[in-house]
């Protein structure tokens, strides 16, 4: 016989509304009494809601972004009751009547929503810049809630719902992730009311955003290690372990598995380190992604009072700087970078150019050799379908990219940013050059859009227009090549009888060893080469 009892949020001391920020169950999951079901997060602290009994998960009404208050029901827990002879009648009677509510009807009312920040791609943490609401506000469905600027690009945040402003939790200046609340609206919407006890449930039904998907709750033994590994792990070093950002239940999942947080990378909200976080840290280290006696930390490299020497000025990196940094530094470190040096003839090649020139002038349009080298590389990409692939998590496998999106790296006041052109295949050198010249206008004013940033499936990094002669791009991963262009230079080229003057352009081809070897890479620059060379059959493709 099984007894459904609520899940009710137990006293938080102090705190009124407090923001779900994980879900560590599903329905249907088997729980033990002080497992953890949601995770909550106040100003100070984080902290597990436990389950108040041995049982099954029943039913959940709470989701990611949520705020929830002491006395709160977050959901039902079904209780197999058949052995425990003191369950008294009116505690199963309420429970029978709970587990089989009467519907009433379906009507429109009134109900208190969260607004909830949507997917941002790529952007952990994002600027608030202006705020469109305030409380009282009457808002209709895509009506402007507030504008987010991330390093790269601005965009508005619309009303899923329209309705009332009720409370505005956001502010010009706060960083804010998905999922965060940005306020709370009192919203008509469609309701099925039934009845349970005393008690009413409203389940909606309007197309309002939809729930995050919880993530699944990890079963700590279930992560076995294979007998070949027989050293042991490093010692917890607690005086960084306390300095990960992570609620209580993933602080005890790494303590069980010996995993010192703070090496692991948090995707959760304010870089939370999630469960999932923890389990994908432990299989990088079992599949030898991660060498776990040597990830306990990288030298440090020695602070320094430089004002002991002289007069110093700090000033702060700008925000591209800020999370560029770090992304660059994980993919030097991740990957096993080889650059693969080579030079193309483009004599030819310039002197169409020279000519094509006057055709774009009058529409605007820069024919710079960029245009050109990002047609060739596409040639390149479809006779070498690796170097369009990336490698999966675990290592174990590619996925082959059937587009190309290739981006290109502009150079703007507060750093580089990598625009990405669409299907370049389908495109000929003019609305290549087209597309360049105002993605890169849109990134020096800083006005592209998250979309323009995403979905490049191979890079190239021109400085031919500055000068050297190579240089070491990073790849920029997930992606496994990247093309980097030097400036050009009229060289002596041996023709079998006598040297001859040829504009040469240095090409710097930098590429994860664990999927390209080197002769796969020389291959590759030697065709670019050749279809750089060819410029008649470069602009047949066209």
């Amino acid at each position: 016989m099984a007894n459904i009892v609520d899940i009710v949020i137990p006293d938080l001391g102090d705190f009124e509304s407090i923001e779900v920020i994980e879900m560590l169950v599903d329905e249907g999951d088997t729980v033990e009494c002080e497992d953890g079901l949601i995770v909550v997060e106040t100003d100070k602290a984080s902290m597990d809601i436990p389950s108040p009994e041995n049982g099954i998960v029943n039913s959940l009404t709470v989701k990611v972004g949520d705020n929830v208050s002491t006395g709160d029901v977050i959901g039902t827990l079904k209780i197999d009751t058949s052995e425990n002879p003191l369950a008294d009648d009116d505690s199963n009677s309420n429970s029978i009547s709970a587990s089989k509510p009467k519907e009433l009807e379906v009507n429109d009312k009134n109900e208190e929503q969260s607004l909830v920040v949507p997917d941002l791609g790529d952007f952990d943490e994002v600027d608030v810049i202006e705020v469109h609401i305030k409380v009282g506000d009457k808002v209709e469905i895509e009506d402007s809630l507030a504008t987010l600027e991330t390093d790269k690009a601005t965009m508005d945040i619309p009303a899923t719902v329209a309705g009332k402003i009720k409370s505005v939790l956001v502010k010009v200046g706060d960083k804010i992730s998905q999922g965060f609340v940005l306020g709370t609206i009192d919203a008509v919407i469609s309701a099925k009311v039934e009845v349970s006890g005393n008690k009413k449930v409203a389940s909606e039904v309007n197309d309002g955003p939809s729930n995050i998907t919880p993530s699944q709750k990890i079963d700590p033994t279930s992560v076995k290690v294979p007998q070949r590994q027989t050293q042991s792990l490093p010692a917890i070093d607690e005086s960084t372990f306390s300095k990960a950002h992570a609620s209580p239940s993933v602080r005890k999942l790494g303590r069980e598995l010996g995993v010192n947080l703070i090496q692991v990378t948090g995707s959760g909200p304010k870089n939370r380190i999630l469960h999932d976080d923890v389990k994908s840290f432990v299989k990088a280290i079992l599949t030898g992604q991660i060498n776990h006696l040597e990830s306990a930390g990288l030298p440090k490299i020695p602070k320094v009072d430089f004002s002991k020497f002289g007069e110093i000025e700090v000033k702060p990196l700008t925000r591209i700087q800020k999370i560029s940094g770090p992304r660059l530094q994980a993919s030097w470190i991740n990957l096993p970078h080889v650059t693969q040096h080579d030079l193309a003839d483009i004599t030819d090649l310039e002197k169409i150019r020279q000519k094509m020139k006057a055709k774009t002038k009058d529409q605007g349009i820069s024919l710079t050799p960029l245009a050109f080298i990002i047609k060739a590389s596409v040639s390149a990409l479809m006779e070498f379908p690796k170097v369009n692939s990336s490698l999966s998590e675990d290592g174990e496998s590619l996925t082959f990219k059937n587009y190309f999106h290739l981006g290109f790296a502009a150079d703007t006041p507060q750093g580089l940013v990598v625009p990405v052109i669409r299907d370049v295949n389908q495109k000929d050198v003019y609305q290549i050059a087209k597309e360049l010249g105002e993605l890169s206008s849109l990134a020096r004013e800083g006005k592209l859009k998250a979309p323009q940033l995403q979905g490049a499936s191979f890079t190239v990094s021109s400085l031919g227009g500055i000068g050297g002669t190579a240089f070491t791009p990073i790849v920029n991963a997930p992606e496994v090549a990247i093309l980097g262009v030097s400036k050009s230079s009229i060289q002596p080229i041996w023709n079998g009888s006598e040297f001859e003057p040829r504009l040469m352009l240095p090409l710097s081809f930098s590429y994860d060893h664990r999927v390209i070897d080197g002769a796969q890479a020389v291959r590759f620059t030697t065709y670019l080469g050749k279809v750089l060379a060819d410029v008649d059959a470069l602009l047949r493709v066209s």
